[in-house]
């Protein structure tokens, strides 16, 4: 599971990260969306996880997707910052 101290550690590796981006790469980050398989996936996972059904198998495998949103969430969420200040120019 990803705690609050993970992101946070996740967010301060990342920052540098804005300095590679430009206008368009940002605006692509923050409209990325899950392949629609994936997404049907995880909203399988959520709904089995919500029910109280996931086998350990699901369970790891829920948890691994939702790190790695966690992650995209993240990039996102620098990319929009970087729009932002960068439209305010």
């Amino acid at each position: 599971m990803v705690t609050s101290a993970d992101l946070n550690i996740v967010s301060s590796v990342l920052d540098p990260f804005t300095e590679c981006l430009n206008p368009e790469a940002a605006r692509r980050i923050a409209a990325f969306q899950a392949a629609p398989t994936i997404q049907s996936r995880l909203n399988l996972l959520a709904d089995r996880a919500n029910e109280g059904l996931l086998t350990m198998a699901e369970m790891a495998e829920y948890d691994r997707y939702r790190s790695v949103f966690h992650f995209v969430t993240i990039l996102q969420s620098k990319a929009l910052a970087y729009l932002k200040r960068h439209t305010a120019e």
